[in-house]
């Protein structure tokens, strides 16, 4: 009897590792704090006519919010204000939730709100399909019971805007990820300058003294590198600073340091909405600190603050000292808003200023308005910049100025926004 080898088993296949994904929706959220200001103003302004918020991104978009002081539609007689938020950019089905909140200024709290992101699980997300289309209310608020309310101060209300976007992908990250914390940098050296371990450079500064590091304030700034290094190593432990405010240079070395500004709300040029002198604010120092240093990142922190605080009566002060310090960024913002208020700003003290010591600022200011005319006057019949002096315009001090145009739109600043598009949001609601 034949025993042959016995028959081999089959085969069996390894499984391969499993694989997974993740599919995640999220909403991209981001706010917006609109305040409007002369409010009895605006009213007759027109059923359908609004003031709109300036633009702001999230999620990608362009957003913006549209009051209306005499109500959106005609059948509401003018009986409620009206307050939508409009997809400002392109786009096509935009899917978002919104919440809108009409701010108790009483300090009570009890803010009005309309949420969506309540209501999410009930409606879902509402689709904005292009440019122009809203969310919002017709009937916000009984326009007879808001001017009796906590909500209007000082003729002024406060509306605030919270969109979320929605996005979706694929996800593999999140299922396996290590979270990096925020770079710390900027603390570490901060303590290295509080500390003043190892300093080997002193600045007097007005008979005050301030410990620093030549190695990291060469490697900041080319200027201080240059005389460093051609310093002799014996003169240059104490260096004395004749041009310079005390807080002034210790807000530089906290720059160089740190990579930020300084939080001195009491005197900077954004804790103020009066300035009795926008050269005796920090920035504005900091700004001919940043030059002298060659600093272009500070110079730009400075300008940038400086931008928020333009109005009519402190354009011209600032148009100045942005040519002075060559801050080319602020000096453009400076020469188009002068250029669109420009009859208030000729009457504004500033402008005295300016035509008594910088005459070359007034050539660069007329041929911003000239460049704005041309612009403007491919809009068909738009509103003359140099009409203003027919009319005796005034912006009384308004740092954003809105135009009206007669082919049925409204454009704030350089940005067309339109005043009919679609609306949604649930249904409208009477208030009180």
């Amino acid at each position: 009897m034949y025993h042959g080898s016995p028959s081999p088993s089959p085969t069996t296949t390894p499984l391969s590792s499993p694989t997974s994904s993740l599919s995640l929706t999220q909403t991209i959220n981001g706010s917006h704090h609109f305040t409007i200001k002369g409010y009895s103003l605006s009213k007759g302004i027109g059923i359908g006519k609004h003031i709109a918020s300036d633009n702001f991104t999230v999620g990608g978009y362009q957003w913006a919010i549209y009051f209306y002081p005499d109500g959106k539609n005609p059948e509401d007689n003018s009986n409620y204000v009206s307050v939508f938020i409009a997809l400002a950019s392109e786009g096509t089905d935009v899917r978002a939730l919104f919440e809108l909140t009409l701010v108790d200024q009483s300090g009570k709290g009890k803010h009005k709100v309309h949420s969506h992101f309540d209501r999410s699980l009930e409606s879902g997300p509402y689709t904005l399909k292009y440019r122009g289309s809203m969310w919002g209310y017709k009937r916000f608020f009984r326009r007879a019971m808001l001017e009796t309310s906590d909500f209007l101060k000082d003729d002024c209300l406060k509306i605030n805007c919270t969109v979320g976007v929605v996005v979706s992908a694929i996800d593999c990250s999140r299922l396996h990820s290590i979270q990096v914390p925020e770079s710390d940098i900027g603390d570490h050296f901060g303590m290295l300058l509080e500390n003043e371990e190892s300093s080997d450079i002193t600045f007097n500064v007005a008979g005050e003294k301030f410990h620093a590091h030549k190695l990291v304030l060469a490697a900041r700034s080319p200027v201080f590198e240059s005389e460093f290094l051609h310093a002799m190593e014996e003169d240059n432990h104490e260096v004395v600073v004749t041009d310079m405010e005390p807080k002034v240079f210790k807000a530089l070395l906290h720059f160089i340091y740190k990579d930020t500004l300084i939080e001195d709300g009491e005197y900077s040029a954004s804790s103020s909405s009066c300035m009795p002198s926008v050269s005796d604010t920090l920035e504005a120092k900091l700004l001919a600190a940043a030059e002298k240093y060659a600093l272009p990142r500070l110079r730009l922190m400075c300008e940038s603050v400086l931008c928020k605080v333009i109005t009519v009566n402190s354009v011209a002060n600032i148009l100045a000292l942005a040519d002075r310090h060559c801050a080319m960024d602020l000096k453009s913002v400076c020469l188009k808003f002068a250029a669109e208020n420009l009859v208030a700003v000729m009457r504004s003290d500033g402008f005295q200023y300016l035509k008594e010591n910088c005459p070359l600022l007034q050539s660069e200011l007329l041929k911003t308005v000239a460049g704005f005319e041309d612009e403007t006057s491919g809009w068909g019949k738009s509103r003359s910049v140099w009409a203003q002096f027919s009319d005796g315009d005034d912006t009384n001090d308004r740092s954003v100025r809105q135009q009206t145009y007669e082919n049925g739109g409204e454009r704030s600043g350089s940005m067309w926004v339109p005043l009919d598009g679609g609306e949604g949001g649930g249904s409208p609601r009477e208030e009180g």
